[in-house]
C-alpha cells in the first residue's frame, strides 16, 4: 500500500508577520482571504487532521476542510518564549538562543526541544502511513519541519534550515516507511495561472 500524507502549512497571521514566537492569535484577513481563494485545490482525502491551534483550525475551515484536532500535531511548545520576537529574546538571552538553535535537545525556554517535536511528529507520521488514502493535516509551520525531517531520516539539527511559508502543501508518499518527498508548493485555485509566481515569492 501506496502512504500519501499531504501537510499544510497554516495562512498568514500577525504572529508569522512579526517574527513572533506564536501565542495563538488568529489567522489575518489577508491570510483568510487567500485560503478561500484556493479551497478545493487539495486532493481528496481519506482523512483530515489539524493542529490544535487557532490559525491551522481557521486555515482548515477557509479551505473547506472539515478536520480533527490533533494534539500530537502541536506546534513546538517555547514555554516563556511565547509571543515574544526572536529579536527581543536574542537580545535578552543571546546565549539561550544560541544554545536552542544549535542544540536540538536543548529547551532553555522551559518548553520542549526540538527532538521531543520531532520524536512525537515521527510517531504520528508512522500511524498516519498505516491510513487507507490519502492523509492531508493542516498543521504548525514546525511541525512540517519535523515530519520532514522523520521522513528522510535526517539529523534534526537539521529542523532549522528547512524554510515553510505560509499556504503551502508539503507532500510525502511512499511504502513500508520509506518516504519520497515533494517540497512545498503553493496551493493555486481552479483557475490559477500556472505561470503566476507565488504570493510569498516561492
Amino acid at each position: 500500500m501506496t502512504s500519501r500524507v499531504t501537510l499544510v502549512s497554516p495562512a498568514t497571521s500577525p504572529s508569522l508577520r512579526r517574527a513572533r514566537f506564536y501565542d495563538g492569535d488568529p489567522i489575518d484577513d489577508i491570510g483568510a482571504s487567500r485560503a478561500r481563494e484556493v479551497a478545493g485545490s487539495l486532493p481528496v482525502a481519506a482523512r483530515v487532521v489539524v493542529s490544535p491551534t487557532a490559525r491551522c483550525r481557521q486555515t482548515a475551515a477557509a479551505l473547506g476542510l472539515d478536520g480533527v484536532e490533533a494534539p500530537e500535531l502541536g506546534g513546538l511548545d517555547v514555554g516563556r518564549w511565547r509571543g515574544r520576537t526572536l529579536e527581543a529574546v536574542t537580545a535578552a538571552e543571546p546565549q539561550a538562543v544560541a544554545r536552542w538553535l544549535g542544540d536540538p535537545g536543548s529547551a532553555p525556554h522551559g518548553g520542549e526541544s526540538v527532538r521531543v517535536l520531532c520524536d512525537r511528529v515521527a510517531r504520528w507520521l508512522t500511524g498516519a502511513a498505516a491510513t487507507e488514502g490519502r492523509v492531508v493535516a493542516v498543521v504548525e509551520p514546525d511541525v512540517v519541519r519535523a515530519a520532514v525531517t522523520a521522513a528522510l531520516d535526517v539529523p534534526a539539527a537539521l529542523f532549522w534550515r528547512l524554510d515553510v511559508p505560509p499556504l503551502t502543501a508539503t507532500e510525502l508518499s511512499g511504502r513500508a516507511g520509506r518516504w519520497n518527498l515533494r517540497l512545498g508548493r503553493p496551493l493555486a485555485g481552479p483557475q490559477a495561472d500556472p505561470n503566476q509566481p507565488s504570493p510569498y515569492g516561492r
